[in-house]
């Protein structure tokens, strides 16, 4: 079977240009979406229905938000985890998370269907071995896996029996069986997807309804769409070299959606991707599904 390249027929959500736009979600209940500028220490708000977009300023790099509740929002930063208002916008600790390493930060993650999240963190330089993939649960943290360079594509099956993720450096999809009930392993990671050595980093993921595993293959201007045994299905061609994470969004989940970077390019090449950084609409029709609240 041969994977299709469908070219771009999408649109630019926002314009507002991010050095590493990362950490996208939706949440329903608003009808907005949400992501993070890490390096830029800015979360963005997006009205989808209105087009209106916000900006707020951090005082730490954020990489992942979560709902709560109407009124509260759990954010993965450089400095643990955090609670924001959604009123006041103002921040409480929760949770400690690698506090004897402070050279890394956080990166992707994921709220599992139980209501747990996994975390990832990584080095700020994306040093050799550094990060590592976290369950946090009820406010108990679990370290699950050491020594990653680049943790990404962390995404659930339907059922939540599956767990995904990546090391982007190494570039292979890893998959573990999980419980249903908790979002933990129940035994050890294998490879699903085999991409070492080729083009392309797989970076930020989610899974749909069916099971498709849905990749932004930074570097390779592409969003890849897998089936659930590893076969590569289409690729999806975006305005931007750097996609780095997708997300499902609009009032069925049926649309999709990739933050972006300019991240690392000189002057040349970011004439060469004017809308790097931007966040992108597909332009598909998807079985997507909502993201879980984060449960304290």
């Amino acid at each position: 079977m041969t994977a299709q390249n469908i070219p771009f027929k999408g649109s630019v959500l926002s314009s507002a240009g991010s050095e590493l736009g990362e950490g996208p979600t939706f949440d329903p209940h608003t009808g907005k979406a949400w992501w993070f500028n890490i390096v830029g220490k800015e979360l963005h708000e997006l009205d989808t229905e209105t087009g209106e977009t916000r900006v707020h300023p951090l005082p730490f790099m954020g990489s992942v938000l979560a709902r709560i509740d109407a009124g509260r929002q759990l954010i993965a930063t450089d400095r643990g985890l955090v609670i924001r208002d959604t009123v006041s916008g103002e921040f409480s600790p929760y949770l400690e998370l690698e506090a004897d390493k402070p050279g890394n930060r956080s990166n992707d993650g994921r709220v599992h269907q139980s209501g747990a999240l996994w975390i990832g963190t990584m080095g700020r330089k994306a040093e050799e071995g550094s990060g590592a993939i976290y369950h946090v649960a009820r406010g108990k943290v679990t370290k699950l896996y050491g020594n990653i360079s680049i943790t990404n594509a962390i995404c659930f099956s339907p059922d939540g029996t599956i767990g995904y993720f990546v090391d982007t450096k190494i570039n292979r999809l890893m998959r573990v069986d999980l419980d249903a009930a908790t979002g933990l392993p129940t035994g050890e990671p294998s490879v699903l997807i085999d991409n070492h050595g080729k083009p392309g980093g797989m970076d930020g993921a989610v899974c749909d309804a069916e099971g498709k595993i849905w990749n932004a293959r930074w570097g390779a201007g592409v969003v890849d769409s897998y089936a659930p045994d590893g076969t590569l299905l289409a690729r999806y061609a975006v305005p931007v070299k750097q996609p780095s994470c997708p997300a499902f969004f609009g009032k069925d989940a049926d649309r999709l959606l990739t933050t972006s970077a300019w991240q690392g390019m000189d002057d040349e090449a970011r004439k060469a991707d004017p809308k790097a950084g931007n966040l992108i609409d597909l332009g598909i029709t998807v079985k997507g599904r909502f993201e879980p609240d984060y449960i304290l």
